[in-house]
């Protein structure tokens, strides 16, 4: 009975591995609220979760629960009910109950890939985000990610620009957006058919303690994760030691050896056995390969192939005035460019910058910064 399951998931004192326990003893939530005492205290329960289970005292809790989350337009999951993220439900401590909102079934039945990072980014970081996760969510892959601000935020927008799907994993209740200002981004991932997800009853707020059981699902959730950029002991590292326990791809992307961001994925590729990532393809080989096989194009250039990141940055689109084509040219996807430098540099005259300025953020070749500054997109 799912009241069952929703009411052990909020009882005090029960996180994912005295539930796993619990259910390797008993085999079910309903079974374990026929528990006697003497078998719960055998598990070295705390006190009070041991009370809470014998006095049921969280069952109309668990009906107001259920019958809240209808009302909010989501859904609830449960462990046994045949329609749980099968991948998720392989990890060793899988959340027992998984509270879901919008297109969560067609996310979940292609491919997905994780994509996290450091909240305090670089544009580079930024970039390298969006442009992966575009290009993996054009062919089709669910992305996946932690809702933060910087690389997480990157990733979701790379996958809506691309015209695909993207779940949201949420440290809170899920009917908290947090950060705040990230509201727009849950109803856009919501209007694309993508999704949100989290083990947090109604109501629960972003505590730091909730947020590795977030990276957990994260990771579950996914065939592998990437990293773009992480500090040391970062969450993203979290994240993907828990892939590696999971028997999950691990992949990151290489930074500048002076930034503190780096650290992580550089050591995660000298130390860690993690691939080297530079564009989609480096994801999509290292699938099962039924899915790299849909993913990567024909052998033999039957198809025109992929350009790289340099490659990418070094073209100039057709269609373009002189002085269009001179300022793309000056811009970086990594290195923002102040207005002055720019006047400098390009020998126009500020009418003219800001003319060509304009022109190519409208065709969304370039995205302006704070600070008046520029840098050319991905």
């Amino acid at each position: 009975m799912i009241r069952d399951w929703v009411a052990l998931n909020m009882t005090p004192g029960i996180g994912p591995r005295a539930a796993a326990k619990l259910l390797e003893r008993f085999g079910s939530a309903e079974a374990v609220y026929g528990a006697t005492r003497a078998e719960l205290e055998k598990l070295r329960l705390l006190p009070e979760a041991i009370d809470s289970i014998i006095a049921r005292d969280l069952f109309k809790n668990a009906e107001a629960e259920i019958e809240s989350v209808r009302k909010f337009g989501a859904d609830l999951l449960i462990l046994d009910d045949g329609v749980y993220p099968a991948m998720l439900s392989e990890i060793y401590d899988p959340p027992i109950t998984l509270y879901v909102k919008g297109a969560w079934e067609e996310c979940l039945e292609h491919p997905c890939v994780a994509i996290v990072g450091s909240r305090r980014c670089s544009t580079y970081g930024q970039n390298a985000a969006l442009m992966l996760a575009r290009d993996l969510a054009q062919r089709g892959v669910t992305i996946v990610s932690g809702f933060a601000r910087g690389i997480d935020a990157s990733a979701h927008r790379g996958a809506l620009e691309g015209g695909g799907r993207t779940v949201a994993v949420l440290g809170t209740g899920i009917d908290q957006v947090y950060p705040r200002d990230h509201r727009k981004l849950a109803d856009e991932i919501l209007e694309s058919g993508g999704s949100v997800v989290t083990q947090f009853p109604l109501g629960t707020p972003p505590v730091s303690e909730n947020f590795p059981y977030r990276n957990r699902i994260i990771s579950g959730l996914s065939l592998g994760v990437v990293v773009v950029e992480a500090a040391e002991n970062s969450g993203s590292l979290i994240t993907a030691r828990l892939a590696i326990e999971q028997n999950r791809e691990v992949f990151a992307v290489p930074g500048n050896i002076t930034s503190r961001n780096s650290f992580g994925t550089n050591y995660l590729i000298k130390g860690a056995g993690a691939k080297l990532v530079q564009q989609w393809q480096d994801v999509a080989a290292e699938l099962p390969p039924q899915i790299a096989a849909k993913l990567l194009p024909p052998p033999f250039g039957e198809k025109k192939k992929e350009k790289s990141l340099a490659d990418q940055l070094s073209l100039v689109p057709r269609g373009l005035s002189n002085s269009e084509s001179t300022v793309l040219k000056l811009l970086a996807a990594d290195s923002p460019e102040h207005i002055d430098s720019l006047v400098d540099r390009s020998k126009l005259s500020i009418s003219d910058l800001t003319a060509a300025l304009l022109a190519l953020e409208m065709r969304e070749l370039v995205r302006a910064l704070p600070g008046k500054c520029f840098v050319r997109k991905m």
